[in-house]
């Protein structure tokens, strides 16, 4: 028999919340039977959701929280006053062990702040980035940071790459990733300080397969399985690749609707264009892990429906089971007695 893991939600966080929130721990549950999800915010509008569905009572529970905090609010004072918030109280249950993971669609910066103040930091691990799966021509490559670490050094991004490689090979399953840092041209001497001083580091770097610099045009492609940069970069690259996306889907089913003979043709490529186009969602792949905590927080997208919360609660399963966290504290110890 499996071992139950314990999902802390914040049922209270999103555009969507809680309706699709809940909707997507009911999904979860009645997916996987050793899932139990905590839901955490206002208890008589988690209830009024609940009763819409048909799911294992015993595998979801509600902890009340009577506060929220709001996407404008500064994070670290939201985190400092709003101790009855979701967000902070799914948080604490993961520091008391009474959870092995927190979800939140909510407030960015609260659950970065919420994050090292309340989870708290593995030692050792100096910055703990973000890091969502993005889809490629072959599968998936984990973006490392796309939002937490503006100001990052180069004994951040190689931390960054250590513990994403552990990631892609112990949850996503592909042995000996390769590893490459986001440059403005494949040549060594290219890039800013930052990128020239942390490439001979990652070089120098025995437990991962270090392949070199990736231009941003390659990474749809999959030249590589890790793709290490500082957040700012991470993240203008996540959200351009969102709308281009976006903007493609939308050209492309317009462009079916202009005559008779395209929506004939439109008909016919229907079924292998919704699959072809599936794999390019990021919402089956589930939220962004901060990686290098204490336990397991996961960042969901604040427009999350209920398929993305689903995906981020069972993502939640396969880190526990692999013991990724055991993982990276072993890999960091390890590289601070060297």
């Amino acid at each position: 028999m499996q071992e139950t893991v314990r999902v802390a939600v914040d049922a209270m966080g999103g555009d969507n919340a809680p309706e699709q929130i809940v909707k997507g721990a009911v999904d979860a549950v009645n997916s996987k039977k050793e899932i139990k999800v905590i839901l955490t915010g206002k208890k008589d509008q988690i209830e009024r959701e609940l009763g819409k569905y048909t799911y294992p009572k015993e595998q979801i529970e509600i902890v009340h929280a009577g506060e929220v905090i709001e996407m404008a609010e500064p994070p670290v004072k939201a985190i400092r006053t709003k101790k009855d918030s979701s967000i902070v109280v799914g948080m604490n249950l993961v520091k008391k062990k009474e959870a092995d993971a927190f979800v939140s669609a909510g407030s960015t910066g609260a659950v970065l702040v919420g994050g090292q103040l309340i989870v708290g930091r593995i030692k050792g691990v100096e910055r703990p980035p973000l890091a969502p799966l993005i889809p490629t021509k072959n599968g998936v490559a984990l973006l490392v940071d796309c939002g937490a670490n503006v100001d990052a050094r180069p004994s951040h991004l190689v931390q960054f790459a250590q513990m994403g490689s552990i990631y892609m090979e112990h949850v996503i399953g592909i042995k000996n990733p390769r590893v490459g840092i986001v440059n403005i041209g494949a040549e060594e001497e290219k890039g800013n300080a930052l990128v020239k001083e942390t490439f001979p580091l990652l070089k120098q770097c025995k437990d991962i397969n270090f392949i070199g610099s990736v231009e941003a045009r390659d990474i749809p492609a999959g030249a590589c399985d890790v793709v290490v940069c500082e957040a700012f970069v991470g993240n203008v690259i996540l959200k351009l690749y969102e709308g281009v996306g976006a903007t493609l889907i939308s050209k492309v089913k317009e462009g079916m609707m202009t005559t008779l003979r395209s929506k004939i043709g439109g008909w016919l490529v229907k079924p292998a264009l919704k699959k072809t186009l599936k794999s390019f969602d990021a919402s089956q792949y589930g939220g962004a892990p901060l990686l290098g905590l204490n336990g397991l927080v996961v960042k969901a997208h604040g427009s999350s429906k209920s398929t993305e919360i689903t995906n981020s609660i069972i993502q939640c399963v396969q880190f526990k089971q692999q013991q990724i966290n055991e993982k990276m504290k072993e890999k960091i110890m390890a590289e601070k007695t060297e």
